[in-house]
């Protein structure tokens, strides 16, 4: 079987990667009109995508998901329009290709530079939300790029009804269809020998939980740009104004607990909690279970024990943990030692003091006064995302489209030889 399936992701390869070659010689309007296009095919579409997405729906009831994920999956009109608004929002950013990075001349007259190109052929492996499908496939486009798409299990008639009307965006602007690929298995082993496929897969993104993620960096044969969970922090500074910190922890926590960007651990000065009962009781009564350490508990009889466990869940569901910290030194070495690296922040009327905590945060992304739930790309400005990438290298934070660039250097000379 595995032969099969190496068999399988070949052909898609090599067909991407044709595709690919030929998109070089496009110019960043065609590659618009597409976008443009498959925006407008969803729009039109958009009754089949609901109707596929119910029925995903139906499924995942039955298979017992729960509220969050259930939430991730769930698609109506509003996340609709949103999909085609973003693949437009990705159409109207500058090219990122053709940039030039770096320009320089050697005292021989050599003028070198360094240039934006395309990755290539990437492998996005994605879990639950379909709207990763429209945002994988419009950033890899407009970078360039030729991509390969697994989603879940648990949303595969939406991802076909979703694709279905990328692919006629593809035609319309008389673009390779197969620049954009669905994999047509949700076989486990054909994501094996994704992962394996040297040659034909130049780097795979992974987007999901924990499972999901371990998996790929453990199997993948070809580079990894990692999204680890989002276990998100925010210590809450005596100087922070009450009313601004209550209503940034709120959205943080509630506004939609089942993504990536919600607050999972609030840290409260010992110096700040009289200021924190408006939080708290906003909190129970949007039906959030808090569990906190003993001096957490004293604030409110709601507020349940929490275990060392609670610390490095990312919960994804409306629990939030809460830790009395004694100041700004230990609310650091809280997040170091259980945070994931994803967003983590500091609510603080104090601006110096705010700019040195977020300068000693080792996070992708770290804000002042702000809710966490902005780490999103299309809150930065960058149309989508494909993920929040949570490692060091190459690209972190939000995965927009010059985040799926690489580079080349060009040597322009006038006969120049080397002695």
């Amino acid at each position: 079987m595995s032969e099969a399936f190496d068999s399988l992701i070949s052909d898609l390869g090599q067909r991407a990667r044709s595709a690919m070659r030929a998109l070089a010689a496009s110019d960043s309007g065609q590659r618009d009109r597409a976008l443009r296009a498959a925006a407008a095919a969803m729009r039109d579409q958009a009754e089949s995508i609901i109707e596929a997405n119910r029925s995903d729906m139906r499924e995942g009831g039955q298979r017992g998901l729960g509220e969050a994920l259930l939430d991730r999956l769930r698609l109506d009109g509003e996340r609709v329009e949103a999909m085609a608004a973003g693949l437009e929002a990705i159409a109207d950013l500058p090219d990122p290709v053709g940039r030039v990075l770096a320009d320089w001349e050697r005292p021989n007259g050599l003028r070198i530079q360094r240039v934006a190109v395309p990755i290539g052929v990437i492998g996005v492996i994605y879990e639950s939300r379909p709207n990763v499908t429209a945002d994988a496939a419009g950033l890899c486009l407009k970078s360039g790029n030729a991509v390969i798409l697994r989603g879940g299990s648990e949303a595969v008639a939406s991802n076909r009804a979703i694709h279905a009307a990328f692919a006629i965006g593809l035609e319309a602007a008389g673009l390779d269809s197969n620049l954009v690929q669905l994999l047509p298995t949700q076989d486990h082993g054909a994501v094996g020998s994704l992962l394996r496929a040297h040659g034909h897969i130049d780097m795979v993104v992974p987007r999901g939980g924990k499972r999901l993620v371990a998996r790929v960096q453990a199997d993948a044969r070809v580079p990894v740009l990692a999204h680890l969970d989002g276990n998100n922090h925010l210590y809450w500074h005596p100087s922070a104004d009450p009313d601004m910190a209550a209503a940034v922890v709120v959205n943080a926590k509630m506004r939609r607990p089942g993504i990536c960007g919600a607050l999972e651990t609030l840290l409260l000065d010992a110096r700040a909690l009289d200021q924190a009962g408006n939080a708290i009781e906003r909190l129970l009564e949007l039906g959030c279970e808090l569990r906190g350490d003993a001096q957490s508990c004293a604030l409110d009889s709601r507020i349940q024990a929490a275990t060392d466990a609670d610390w490095e869940t990312e919960y994804l569901d409306a629990i939030l943990a809460l830790k009395v910290v004694d100041g700004p030194e230990s609310a650091l070495a809280h997040i170091a030692r259980y945070g994931s690296g994803h967003t983590d922040g500091i609510l603080a009327g104090d601006a110096d003091l705010a700019a040195t905590f977020l300068g000693r945060l080792d996070s992708a992304i770290a804000v002042h006064n702000a809710s966490t739930q902005f780490a999103d790309g299309g809150e930065f400005g960058f149309g989508a995302e494909i993920g929040i990438a949570t490692g060091r290298l190459h690209a972190r934070g939000p995965v927009g489209v010059e985040q799926l660039t690489t580079f080349q250097y060009r040597v322009l000379g006038s006969g120049q030889t080397r002695a």
